[in-house]
């Protein structure tokens, strides 16, 4: 995917970026290359490459999902960003809140979010189980988001409880997820979860298969969750 394909199906999808928007994702593939070299961030570093498969795939969940309509995200897991900085770089109204547990990686994306001069992003080293049990964070955002982090069944506990009553936590899964989505019913409501919708699509030019899933919390999480940090992950709810 060259430059202007992405700008045009981004454009298709009601996402038309300015200048400064695509200088943005220019200076965030240059740095996420830079520091690729000295830690392991990405296996993809082809600048057509990670225009398709990091960028485009991150905004994806804005294809189904109206972003302009809410106002704080928690990204969990987010590795080197995805897909919380491409959709704070379409949507720069949103305030971000990133949860990682590698020092790190929280290191690159300090820098990366200076780089960018992007504000209202918040960076957090720290399990997303203790995280989830912080009272300053716990069911206060009003959207939460993962991508290739766990399974269903695990991610749900890693972030509905960090989601609002009537906030949704958006998952973003590859070609298993409906198998997993299966096997992660009972901790879904469990949880406090419920599925709204599940929308597949594939990337336009590379044709990966992927899923994204909304799922709307309609109860508060119950006090006992999440578990101790590496419990989800060891014994998932299923």
């Amino acid at each position: 995917m060259n430059k202007e394909q992405f700008m045009k199906l981004l454009k298709a999808k009601g996402i038309e970026l300015s200048d400064k928007q695509m200088e943005q994702f220019d200076v965030y593939y240059g740095t996420l290359v830079e520091w690729n070299e000295k830690m392991n961030l990405t296996a993809i570093t082809d600048y057509e490459e990670v225009l398709e498969k990091h960028f485009f795939d991150s905004v994806s969940p804005s294809f189904f999902f109206d972003f302009s309509k809410v106002q704080h995200i928690c990204d969990v897991g987010a590795g080197a960003g995805f897909p919380s900085i491409p959709l704070k770089i379409c949507f720069p109204h949103l305030h971000v809140s990133i949860v990682d547990s590698l020092q790190k990686r929280i290191t690159f994306l300090s820098h990366l979010v200076d780089k960018l001069k992007l504000d209202n992003v918040h960076l957090y080293h720290d399990r997303a189980e203790t995280f989830g049990k912080n009272p300053s964070y716990r069911e206060s955002f009003d959207v939460v988001t993962a991508r290739a982090v766990a399974r269903i069944s695990v991610l749900n506990e890693f972030c509905l409880p960090l989601v609002k009553e009537k906030g949704m936590f958006i998952a973003m899964k590859g070609a298993s997820a409906l198998e997993e989505l299966e096997a992660g019913k009972k901790s879904m409501k469990l949880l406090g979860g419920e599925l709204q919708w599940v929308e597949q699509f594939y990337l336009p030019l590379e044709k990966s298969e992927r899923h994204i899933m909304g799922i709307k919390k309609v109860q508060k999480t119950p006090k006992k969750y999440p578990r101790k940090p590496g419990t989800p992950l060891k014994m998932p709810i299923e």
